[in-house]
């Protein structure tokens, strides 16, 4: 049998995990907002109403193609390119290659950053493998353009965050919109785990400033796994309409 991603990988690890999968969610929920390409997400009208779950579904997307098999994931990776023509077709436009490239180096990105926030460093030789992966996926998708190495994605990634955020009517809409399905308290808790985890370009861009929060709750989450407890504290933060495939990522990877 063959794999997309080897059993022993790290990007098994970090993918098998709901915590880091609710944090990589955190993160591109921020940079998803200022994406000058948002625009396309609104077009189909899916975003607006119904931004957690939209968001959700590229991130679970994402997790299926980690853990299928080879020719399985290749299906998936190609249903997914599939969709996006379709999309193109009913607006008569084609999405930039760019925002393709933005959600890769997003997930790339937010992997590693959820990942050594909520465990430990990752060595330079795993960060090339979780490139790999990813690079794979968009390489499957037809996605052009795509940085031959860690070092060529770094740069491409730091060009993107400078070339392809602004803070626009969609950013403010979404970030109400967030509020509205989140609910006050998981939405102050969605934002400061954003402060902690994004890149200064996202944080300045959105206002945000540092993550205090976090840095004090925290250790006291990690001791709480450490306890046995950490799952149930999670479980009661998240929204309803959420928990049960939330829970079933962390079922899926025992």
């Amino acid at each position: 049998m063959k794999w997309f991603v080897n059993e022993d990988s790290i990007v098994r690890e970090i993918w098998g995990k709901a915590d880091t999968i609710l944090f990589i969610f955190a993160g591109a929920s921020a940079e998803f907002a200022l994406n000058k390409s948002v625009d396309w997400l609104y077009y189909t009208g899916k975003l607006p109403a119904d931004p957690l779950g939209r968001l959700f579904s590229t991130v679970a997307y994402a997790r299926q193609i980690v853990f299928s098999e080879y020719d399985d994931a290749m299906h998936a990776i190609r249903q997914i390119a599939a969709i996006h023509q379709g999309v193109e077709r009913s607006r008569n436009a084609r999405i930039p290659d760019s925002a393709y490239r933005d959600v890769l180096f997003m997930l790339i990105d937010y992997s590693i950053r959820s990942f050594e926030l909520l465990e430990r460093k990752l060595t330079m030789a795993e960060k090339e493998e979780l490139f790999t992966v990813f690079r794979a996926v968009g390489e499957g998708m037809g996605v052009p353009g795509l940085p031959a190495d860690l070092r060529a994605w770094e740069r491409m990634r730091a060009e993107h965050l400078r070339e392809n955020l602004v803070k626009s009517h969609f950013t403010i809409d979404l970030y109400k919109q967030y509020r509205k399905h989140l609910g006050w308290y998981r939405y102050y808790l969605l934002k400061n785990v954003q402060m902690e985890l994004v890149p200064e370009r996202v944080n300045a861009l959105l206002g945000m400033g540092p993550g205090r929060l976090v840095d004090l709750l925290l250790p006291v989450y990690k001791l709480s796994r450490e306890m046995g407890v950490g799952t149930f504290l999670r479980n009661m933060l998240l929204p309803e309409n959420y928990k049960e495939q939330v829970i079933n990522l962390d079922m899926a990877a025992d």
